[in-house]
């Protein structure tokens, strides 16, 4: 054992000592470094364009420099995000936001060439300087906890080197000298729990599977992330995929797997092309494949490209889809843990869950139990979307309430407008009011709220959000992802939808709140998986604490948020509107905007189709065009008989 051991050690150090002098070298020397965040969100963003011009201008310029490309930062506010180390300045890193190509090239003038670091630019110094503020004196920065993300947006995910130049497969090689029994009970006593939205236990998810008595079991890593403006799997594969497979590397010891799948939608690219990378540089330092390290253990894993089903997010089927059938969730028990892929015990970890597992082995289980609340110990990473001044990732200790979250990590609703609800879980999740916003974040915390943690997604909205539209918008969603398998879920969540879309166009009745209620809750006792059964939540919760919503669209034809288009019409207020300004007209899609005889505007509402254009293009300071709700009650403008031109 103890020669097994030092086999392995001596594996694992020449490998490490060989990528920390790499990264001594790239580090230590005194040629510029541009490091580029050039994940999807930063891609979205201009990435790409912002990279080549800076490549353009460094070779017009004849400066030597590196560009170096890494993942995801989380700020996607603030993207393309942009740090330049120019150690010949004096300064230290200092992180740049929203760098276009014009800001490329002023950059390489300026600071490259010039050495004026252009601070009006800055986002901040990713140090601490004496010149400089840094970023981490911003909230968005030094309220997080990263556990997960540590090396997100630090290393470039296409080179495995910069991995184990951090600390990377550290926790591997220290699994390796343990007996698998050790790996399960520290996972165990860590208290993790699955980051892919039931918060089941892992350790006891490994444990169930390594009593198994099989001759081949299997480790699936489920990155089927799927919900509407979730991306945090995405991000972490694009940023750190290493850290993933290190994960499934150590759950395959543990539990005595020898075949890994790595399930990434296909709707993922760049990560699956990442990761295809990944597993190959891991194979070519023998940290996959036969005897890993010069240990007796053989593990391998291949990527499975899912077709994008939202329901293939649920275990069984997941599991159906890999075997080659459509991807549909069959009733447990028995449990993948016992009949899973091909009928092989099976683990099924979410992204995050994996992720996590070295941080865990390396500290300990009392360093991550530190961390977090007692009954979910550790971090969880939301992406957070909608009415935020800083949206994008945020991993933070578990326990956190959603009013620092929002309102000091995420800087709180812009344009001076009120929060009115956030939703949390994906398109099942609940829609919480304002007084939830002290509620801790944690597993139990959220579900006793009647919102759930889910895979981590979240959208703030703001007083201008319709809460039945929003449960209209979600239920369409679940319907449409619904696989058919149950009557209650596919028939259900069909009608649950018509008695919405019917109350957002003003034909509701009164015995819809209770038809929608008496639906909702057949649909969550009948339904066989999670997208059944939790499908009705945005209903339910929005009808528990934004009743009063509904009742206006039934009983008086108004939406209070003036969002449902049917029951709201625009109109042009004629002592704020400016005599002789044209914003409105050059850009209506229908011609509706007609000028009156005193040379204002007026709205024919016949020809408006209500899209809002003219309310964006108003100027503010004139601020002219108002909705109301129910049309009828917008004021009426006489449209002149002859139409006014402009020379009358």
């Amino acid at each position: 054992m103890a020669q097994n051991n030092d086999r392995i050690n001596q594996a694992l150090q020449a490998l490490r000592e060989k990528a920390a002098g790499q990264w001594r070298e790239f580090t230590g020397s005194t040629i510029p470094r541009i490091h580029i965040g050039m994940a999807t969100c930063g891609l979205a963003a201009g990435a790409q364009e912002t990279r080549d011009a800076f490549e353009a201008q460094l070779k017009k310029d004849n400066i030597q420099a590196v560009i170096h490309p890494i993942g995801c930062h989380g700020h996607c506010y603030a993207e393309p995000l942009v740090i330049i180390d120019h150690p010949a300045s004096g300064l230290p890193p200092i992180m740049y936001q929203k760098v276009n190509e014009g800001k490329a090239v002023m950059l390489v003038k300026n600071f490259l060439k010039g050495n004026d670091p252009l601070l009006e630019h800055m986002y901040g110094a990713m140090e601490e300087s004496d010149t400089i503020p840094a970023v981490m004196l911003f909230p968005r920065f030094n309220m997080e906890k990263r556990v997960i993300m540590d090396k997100c947006g630090r290393i470039n995910p296409a080179d495995i080197n910069e991995y184990l130049a951090l600390g990377g497969y550290a926790a591997l090689g220290a699994a390796l000298s343990l007996a698998p029994e050790a790996i399960v009970e520290t996972v165990t006593a860590s208290g993790l729990r699955g980051r892919g939205g039931a918060g089941f236990p892992t350790g006891r998810k490994w444990q169930f599977a390594a009593q198994q008595n099989a001759a081949e079991k299997v480790v699936v890593c489920n990155a089927d992330e799927g919900d509407p403006g979730a991306y945090m799997d995405r991000t972490i594969l694009e940023s750190n995929p290493h850290q993933v497979i290190e994960g499934m590397i150590i759950c395959a010891r543990a539990i005595g797997a020898g075949r890994g799948v790595m399930y990434v939608r296909a709707e993922y690219p760049l990560a699956v092309k990442l990761v295809t990378r990944a597993l190959e540089q891991a194979r070519e330092l023998n940290l996959l494949g036969q005897n890993i390290l010069g240990s007796d253990f053989s593990f391998d894993i291949e990527v499975f490209q899912g077709s994008g089903a939202f329901v293939c997010g649920e275990e069984t089927a997941l599991i159906r889809s890999v075997e080659g059938y459509r991807g549909m969730p069959r009733h447990r028990p028995p449990f993948p843990v016992e009949h899973g892929l091909n009928g092989r015990p099976t683990v099924i970890n979410n992204v995050k869950t994996l992720a996590t597992i070295a941080p865990i082995i390396e500290n300990g289980a009392e360093w991550f139990r530190s961390i977090g609340t007692e009954k979910s110990p550790g971090t969880a990473i939301f992406s957070i979307v909608g009415h935020v001044l800083y949206p994008g990732l945020v991993e933070i200790p578990m326990g956190e309430t959603l009013r620092s979250l929002i309102f000091d990590i995420c800087g709180g609703i812009p344009d001076k407008r009120e929060f009115k609800a956030v939703q949390i879980g994906g398109p099942s999740g609940g829609c919480l009011p304002a007084s939830f916003l002290d509620t801790p974040i944690d597993f139990d915390s959220l579900t006793a709220a009647g919102a759930m943690m889910g895979s981590g997604g979240m959208v703030v909205m703001n007083d201008e959000t319709c809460m039945v539209n929003v449960a209209r918008y979600f239920l369409d969603f679940t319907q449409k992802e619904s696989c058919g398998k149950c009557t209650f879920c596919r028939i259900g969540t069909r009608h649950l939808l018509e008695i919405l879309d019917r109350i957002t166009k003003g034909q509701g009745k009164p015995e819809d709140l209770a038809r929608l209620e008496w639906l909702a809750a057949a649909v969550k006792q009948g339904s066989l998986c999670g997208l059944g059964k939790t499908a009705p939540n945005p209903v339910i919760t929005s009808l528990k604490y934004f009743r009063q919503e509904y009742e206006a669209h039934i009983n008086d034809g108004v939406c209070p948020a003036l969002m449902c288009r049917d029951l709201i019409a625009y109109y042009i207020d004629l002592d704020k509107c400016a005599r002789g300004c044209d914003a409105c007209v050059g850009c209506c899609p229908t011609e509706a905007i007609f000028t009156t005889a005193n040379r204002k505007k007026g709205i024919d509402q016949e020809k408006c189709i209500k899209c809002g254009e003219c309310r964006h293009v108003c100027i503010p300071l004139y601020n002219a065009v108002g909705k109301a709700s129910p049309p009828g009650t917008v004021p009426m403008i006489e449209k002149p008989k002859v139409p006014v031109k402009d020379n009358d």
